[in-house]
């Protein structure tokens, strides 16, 4: 059984054979096991990434809005994609391409190299495209040549080098004329930098199960081979350091620290025996949308996210219930417009009286709190939704004013 892909909010259930249902996906019962009792776990709160269900009558477990990679320790890789996949032409292949578009906007993924990526994920799973980019960013350090030092070492030589040891010399060499205790400077290779990388290849050749990825991690282990694995990884992260003409390392270091650490799609282990390689696609969203406008803002105008400056209430001197736009669009200090992204799939065609475009209540009641605490009743509010095949082009709405022409005012009940 191969990679799974799925969507968000799909279905996991036990199964031999593939499922003819758009939303569920057989695993096998070991896999499912292990995806059960994370279910269940007491720190259920850091385990969001899935939940007990039903689906057709049998148990099952439903995946939630986290996006990303998961690789059980006893099954084949489960790689979560965005569900606008669903509602496109593209499906799976163009929802890889556009979470690693997204993922890019995330810190800590800058480094991904956006094309090469684009064109591995039409072909391969998430997780090999992963190893693939980490793999091409260590070749790009061979080419360059691997960085070394001059060591310090003491020891007996067949020749002389460096300076000669007098006293140690005679103690342990006086009736063997052929050696030479010395202390000599000697260049190696083995640095923390390059010992990490080393780490991350023997890691990376135990996982990978694409033949181009196999062969090419051999590749570059082999130029490796006089290179010892990191006998301390922590150790060795803190050891690294930023000096002059080692930029080149940054990449495939950025890269060995996902795969090495806690936070890696690869080990499947960690403190809850599950990887980290998942982010809310409401966080991973509202970067995109944010690395994005950015760019489009005209000056004067600026683009600020995650301000959290007003309340809604206030009692006893106190306040209440933070307000927290996802961005504002600033003059100067005056706001002139808030913005509030939300990853959810509208539908033009639903537009009657009822379905609303599949639009929700509760995000215009706190788009309009918003524009009452940040706007004081004036400027213009947005909704920020992803582009579909569903939904295309942009939707207009007025609140609604009071009789003399004024924006509503509301008052706080008191008891």
């Amino acid at each position: 059984m191969g990679t799974v892909s799925a969507y968000e909010f799909d279905y996991l259930v036990v199964g031999d054979h593939d499922i003819s249902d758009g939303n569920a996906h057989a695993v096998s019962r070991e896999t499912f096991g292990w995806l059960d009792s994370c279910c269940y776990r007491a720190e259920a709160a850091d385990m969001c990434w899935l939940r007990p269900a039903r689906w057709r009558g049998r148990r099952a477990v439903q995946l939630t809005n986290f996006v990303g990679v998961v690789q059980p320790p006893n099954g084949p890789a489960i790689e979560v994609l965005p569900k606008v996949g669903r509602v496109n032409a593209g499906g799976v292949d163009e929802a890889r391409t556009l979470l690693i578009d997204m993922l890019r906007c995330m810190p800590g993924f800058r480094h991904i190299q956006t094309d090469h990526a684009k064109l591995l994920a039409a072909r391969m799973p998430l997780l090999e495209v992963f190893i693939a980019e980490f793999l091409s960013s260590v070749q790009a350090i061979v080419k360059r040549g691997l960085r070394g030092d001059y060591v310090q070492k003491l020891g007996d030589l067949f020749e002389l080098r460096g300076k000669l040891l007098v006293s140690q010399h005679l103690r342990r060499n006086l009736v063997r004329a052929d050696r030479f205790f010395t202390e000599h400077d000697e260049f190696s290779t083995n640095r923390p930098e390059n010992r990490l990388l080393r780490t991350a290849l023997c890691r990376v050749l135990t996982e990978t199960r694409n033949v181009e990825n196999q062969r090419f991690a051999r590749e570059l282990d082999f130029l490796f081979v006089d290179i010892p694995v990191s006998p301390d990884i922590v150790s060795d992260f803190a050891r690294v350091r930023k000096v002059r003409g080692m930029d080149y390392y940054d990449n495939a270091l950025a890269w060995a620290r996902l795969i090495l650490e806690g936070n890696s799609p690869l080990t499947g282990t960690g403190k809850y025996q599950a990887p980290s390689l998942l982010f809310p696609m409401e966080a991973v969203f509202e970067a995109f949308v944010a690395m994005h406008l950015q760019h489009q803002v005209p000056h004067p105008l600026v683009l600020k996210s995650q301000v959290h400056t007003k309340h809604l209430v206030v009692h006893r001197d106190q306040h209440w219930f933070r307000l927290k736009p996802d961005l504002l669009l600033l003059e100067g200090r005056k706001i002139r417009m808030v913005l509030d992204t939300k990853w959810k799939l509208l539908d033009s065609a639903l537009n009657g009286a009822s379905d609303k475009y599949g639009l929700s209540e509760a995000d215009f009641y706190q788009l309009h709190a918003y524009g009452h605490c940040y706007l004081q009743g004036v400027g213009h509010l947005a909704l920020v939704y992803p582009k579909t095949d569903t939904f295309r082009e942009p939707l207009k709405f007025d609140f609604l004013q009071t009789s003399d022409g004024n924006p509503p005012v509301f008052h706080g009940v008191q008891k």
